[in-house]
């Protein structure tokens, strides 16, 4: 038996033996949850003295969790900035080397694609942004990782599957799952379906420019409030057949923006820590939010079913109404993709046509070619909600790819994961297991892909390449790329282009007083969406 007075000095060794144990295990074997970890590092520090026989006192207690976890941080540690960990060579802030809850404190303040910026413009392409973690702006990144035959998605998408439901929506699946979901998306956002959506959209514009036109006057709107609202309807009816009426009510009544808006937020922050995240969904006061949202889904999905098939809308087409596939989607699958397509559909939608507004209004000369091209495109006597001439909109177009470009609506994006074996990606290998990400604002606002890029310049998209002029459309990837790109991106333009022409053809818009636009943007958020973070101030008044 230990003598009392050096028993602790003599199980100092066995600490750091478990704690050597522990590392190779937990690197080998990461795990799924944080219940069986928790569970074996709250024992283990106790055995050594219970195996010599030592009494537990207070004092010996402490003694061992300190020196266990003590021993056991300084091996992560010490081997995560060594030189012998597989991304020593990836360049990349010390903290962001050890630990994953730097990105965690990044996450919950919104702020994770500025800072993510802020490496790339000191360290160059390659980042290593956590202890297993690498972003990457170079732009043959893009094809080798987001590409068809490119990386599955990464753990990042694991808290975004409700457990309660056993399923995941288009989102979180991949390789053969997500191939096959996406076929039934895909019959969904065909053309044919698109311009059967249209009555959808001119109803819901029309609304929009009703309460507007009650609005204008010298009292400021909040434009990006008014927005969201519209975006928010219009996927309520395409995915549920309706039934939310912000526009009409002027308010989110039964707060469910709030709800998406939070949610989005909690899972943004949990995503950074997956592992976590499985017993975090145990603790009821933690998953108050997610039972709201799936309540939320549940009952949008019973009174789309009462209501019955009055148009062939996005439900329609989820739930192979029409027959189309071997096996039905389960009645799971379809609420989880329907509650996914009004969260994507409507605030990357809203937010995008925010920041256009924000941005034409910060450029006068541009909002004035703007409105004299629709003016001219759609002359008196002819509705701006005609589709098919959206082709002449060119400088519409490009004022939409400049502020796509400047303010991405996904602006960092999920991480893909780097295959058994490793790979090589643009030129440097990452190791197997890698969690890669491709960040949207950061690769937009590179110099080696576009000229003076943090400058609002949408002729950018139409001139010939000046001498010295760096233009590379490989580089702009607001709606992601490859096989699991934005299902919805030809249905997000149809309705940008039809609701911005129709507003600046019925109005004039200018800021209001002392409003700030700078600052405005800086407020942007990123929760994997960006969430605006104050209103748009816009005086609006009738042409």
């Amino acid at each position: 038996m230990l003598k009392s007075n050096s028993s602790e000095l003599n199980v100092l060794p066995v600490f750091g033996l478990l704690a050597l144990m522990n590392h190779a295990y937990f690197h080998r074997f990461e795990p799924k949850s944080a219940g069986g970890p928790i569970f074996f590092l709250t024992v283990q520090p106790l055995l050594p003295f219970l195996a010599f026989g030592e009494p537990l006192s207070f004092y010996r207690v402490c003694f061992a969790y300190l020196s266990f976890f003590f021993a056991l941080s300084s091996s992560i540690i010490l081997y995560r900035i060594s030189p012998w960990h597989p991304l020593a060579h990836i360049p990349g802030p010390m903290v962001n080397k050890v630990t994953m809850l730097w990105s965690v404190f990044l996450a919950a303040g919104g702020k994770q694609y500025r800072v993510n910026k802020m490496l790339h413009d000191k360290h160059g392409p390659f980042v290593r942004t956590g202890p297993n973690e690498v972003s990457i702006v170079h732009v043959d990144a893009v094809k080798t990782v987001l590409a068809t035959s490119g990386f599955q998605k990464g753990q990042y998408y694991e808290p975004r599957t409700d457990p309660s439901l056993g399923v995941r929506s288009l989102l979180s699946l991949r390789g053969d799952a997500h191939a096959n979901r996406r076929r039934i998306w895909n019959r969904g956002m065909s053309m044919e379906s698109l311009n059967g959506y249209e009555t959808i959209l001119v109803k819901r514009i029309t609304q929009l420019v009703a309460r507007l036109e009650g609005l204008a006057g010298p009292m400021p709107v909040d434009m990006s409030k008014w927005l969201g609202y519209f975006t928010f309807d219009v996927m309520g009816d395409m995915a549920f057949g309706g039934g939310f009426e912000m526009v009409r009510d002027g308010r989110d009544k039964e707060g469910a923006w709030t709800l998406i808006e939070q949610g989005a937020k909690n899972i943004s922050v949990m995503s950074q820590i997956p592992w976590i995240v499985p017993t975090l969904q145990k603790i009821p006061i933690l998953t108050r939010g997610i039972r709201k949202l799936r309540k939320f889904g549940a009952a949008c999905a019973a009174n789309r079913i009462k209501s019955g098939s009055q148009v062939k809308d996005l439900w329609y087409h989820l739930t192979d109404e029409a027959g189309q596939e071997k096996v039905k989607p389960a009645y799971k699958e379809v609420v989880a993709d329907g509650v996914l397509s009004v969260i994507a559909g409507s605030d990357t939608t809203s937010t995008a046509l925010s920041c256009l507004v924000c941005l034409l209004l910060s450029n006068p000369e541009a909002y004035r070619r703007v409105q004299a091209e629709i003016d001219y495109v759609y002359p008196d006597g002819e509705s701006s909600l005609d589709a098919l001439k959206h082709s002449e909109l060119q400088f519409l177009t490009a004022c939409l790819n400049e502020t796509l470009r400047l303010h991405p609506p996904v602006p960092t994006n999920g991480p893909r994961q780097s295959p058994r074996g490793g790979k090589l990606v643009a030129g440097r290998f990452i190791p197997e297991g890698t969690q890669i990400y491709i960040p949207h604002y950061s690769l937009h606002r590179r110099a080696e892909h576009f000229s003076w890029p943090e400058k609002f310049d949408p002729d950018r998209w139409l001139r010939a390449q000046q001498p010295g002029e760096v233009f590379n459309q490989a580089a702009f990837i607001p709606f992601s790329a490859g096989a699991a790109n934005c299902v919805g991106m030809r249905l997000a333009w149809r309705e940008m282009l039809m609701v911005t022409s129709t507003l600046l053809r019925n109005f004039n818009l200018r800021f209001a007083d002392g409003f700030q636009p700078n600052e405005w943007l800086d407020e942007l958020q990123d929760v994997f969406v960006t969430s605006i973070g104050g209103p748009l101030q816009v005086v609006i008044s009738p042409r």
